[in-house]
């Protein structure tokens, strides 16, 4: 690839599938193409009620976001549209500031859509891909399982036709919601609980029978991930003909409007943006980690490798877009692209194919939606998502690491207890103490007369057994957060040694020393002398030593700095005069 080539690809990832595009991928991305188009449809419409929005604005934030995200996305068959989780922030995000219904909220949906754009696209241009570290897999795990079961929780009052008053606690709307229960619309449960039902049965047991018939995937795949379209087709009939919404009271998703004119613009004002600056950007990271790890698990499969830098970038692409054309906050869903990835999706191609079909949909086909029952949309959501929560980390995490199960823990009920905003943050802040307690505990090991190896590295027999010499192999960098701990281990050794008149540092897994540690060595150093105990420090790696030598700590040290042991040996033969066996210390815990 010529120099042209490569900065064409790196700013245009598109132009690398479309050169080497061949006639025979053309028939898995039409196919994939309109198999997910077949799932996003109703998904699109009720993740968009989810967040408090008309079911149309879904359907527009499934156009320019599948056409725009593959031309700039690093990913051949990433799915990106609405999802469940930032739909779920958005209303959190906004319920506050307007009602639901008003020209207000959506505006601010768009809004936030175009914010978490543009977030996005400067973290990318900036090549600040790099925080996907610096949310951890406990935090990541905890949120989502909590925000779903807050999908949940929120979609049973158009399951069973309950009429549940908008709240922001979730704990007060599961008591609504149990208090109501008497008063639940027995058609709407029908027809809800039916479509649960069949989007079960074609999710597991029918895959499993048709697989038991002899069917291959490919045959099965269409007919169990039709399922949810099945499921609006036959709650709009079943509405339509007995005309439920009028004789039975079931809610129906109304008149959608057709085409896309109309659309209303984001709002470009500062008091505004300060007010959903906070819940953009946590929109904006969460999105980004939910997209970059669905694209990541695909590219493993196809072995690609996914640029998170290019990704935030396309994933602000998309959003701006999405603000623009109607839409609000969108990502890859994970779930969406599998889809698409096991219907054959070779390339980018069965992406645009999806956002081509879903302007058909728009233009042509808004009208038979409108007997479409809320039930349904309740039942796609519910089962769409109730697999993602994910316990069973919890569960390992416990068994594991109880540290990490508890920054899992803090995530989980911070979610349910405040809002989204609120568990990211203090499940990142739980994760940062959990890391810096860790770092604070230096590992060292007590270098013992049986270790062979590391005894005859360093030691001569009669120095090792003497009770004079403690010796000591630190496993990690010396900084400000472990520093202490070594200061406090060496003291209490001196306490517990009377003897004690050399203590060796073994450095040769410290690949640094931050000034705050240097100059804590340097305090050891001057107070072990005054007690007349000599701190020596071998092995230590040549890049750390220049640094040392510049600020005169080696010269402070003297002969019991080196690299080598033989100066080494010298001295400590020279300091030890008595040769009875030592007991030695433990490493604290």
């Amino acid at each position: 690839m010529n120099m042209s080539n490569a900065s064409q690809v790196s700013l245009f990832p598109a132009w690398e599938w479309m050169q080497k595009y061949q006639t025979q991928y053309l028939l898995g991305d039409i196919t994939a193409g309109i198999i997910v188009t077949s799932l996003l449809i109703p998904q699109s419409m009720a993740y968009a009620l989810l967040a408090g929005l008309p079911p149309q604005v879904g359907l527009y934030a499934s156009i320019f976001p599948a056409i725009a995200y593959p031309l700039l996305g690093t990913s051949k068959v990433l799915a990106v549209g609405p999802v469940a989780v930032s739909s779920l922030m958005v209303a959190s995000a906004i319920a506050p500031l307007a009602s639901q219904g008003t020209a207000e909220y959506l505006t601010l949906a768009l809004t936030i859509a175009f914010l978490v754009g543009a977030i996005a696209t400067v973290m990318g241009i900036l090549r600040m891909g790099f925080l996907v570290n610096f949310l951890s897999h406990s935090v990541i795990s905890g949120f989502i399982s909590g925000a779903l079961i807050i999908v949940i929780v929120s979609q049973i009052n158009h399951l069973l036709g309950l009429e549940v008053p908008a709240t922001t606690s979730f704990i007060e709307t599961v008591w609504i919601t149990c208090a109501l229960m008497p008063h639940l619309n027995s058609v709407t449960s029908i027809l809800g609980l039916i479509s649960v039902v069949i989007l079960f049965y074609f999710n597991q047991p029918l895959v499993n029978h048709l697989k038991q018939i002899g069917w291959n995937e490919a045959q099965i795949l269409p007919i169990a991930k039709g399922a949810p379209l099945l499921v609006v087709i036959l709650g709009t009939c079943i509405t339509f003909s007995l005309r439920l919404d009028q004789t039975a009271g079931v809610e129906i998703v109304g008149t959608i409007p057709a085409g896309l004119s109309g659309l209303t613009m984001p709002i470009f004002d500062r008091e505004t943006w300060q007010v959903l600056l906070t819940a953009a950007l946590a929109i904006a990271l969460v999105s980004f980690m939910e997209g970059f790890a669905g694209g990541q698990a695909i590219a493993s499969k196809n072995k690609e490798k996914i640029d998170p830098n290019q990704e935030l970038i396309a994933f602000g692409i998309a959003n701006i877009g999405a603000a623009f054309s109607g839409g609000y906050p969108v990502t890859g869903a994970v779930s969406r692209s599998m889809v698409s990835f096991a219907a054959g999706a070779n390339t980018g191609l069965a992406s645009v194919i999806t956002g081509l079909l879903v302007i058909v949909t728009v233009v042509f086909f808004t009208s038979w939606f409108y007997f479409l029952p809320q039930a349904c949309l309740a039942a796609i959501i519910i089962t769409a998502v109730y697999k993602l929560i994910d316990l069973n980390t919890f569960r390992r995490m416990w068994n594991y690491d109880k540290l990490e199960a508890l920054v899992w823990l803090t995530t989980f009920i911070a979610v349910l207890l405040w809002n989204a905003q609120t568990g990211i943050v203090l499940g990142a802040i739980t994760a940062l103490l959990v890391h810096l307690y860790r770092s604070s505990l230096l590992p060292m090991e007590v270098i013992k007369q049986n270790d062979s190896e590391l005894l005859y590295n360093y030691f001569h027999d009669e120095i090792f057994a003497s009770p004079r010499v403690l010796a000591i192999r630190a496993e990690a960098s010396f900084n400000f957060t472990n520093i202490r701990y070594l200061e406090n281990f060496l003291k209490d050794a001196v306490s517990d040694c009377p003897d004690l008149t050399s203590i060796c540092l073994v450095c040769n897994a410290v690949h640094l020393i931050d000034f705050s540690a240097l100059e804590s060595l340097e305090n050891l150093v001057i107070e072990f002398r005054a007690v007349g105990i000599n701190l020596y420090f071998l092995d230590m790696k040549e890049q750390v030593m220049d640094k040392l030598k510049r600020v005169g700590f080696v010269d402070l040290v003297g002969d019991r700095f080196s690299v080598s042991n033989a100066l080494t040996m010298q001295n400590l033969a020279e300091e030890v005069s008595q040769f009875t066996p030592v007991t030695i210390l433990q490493s604290q815990e």
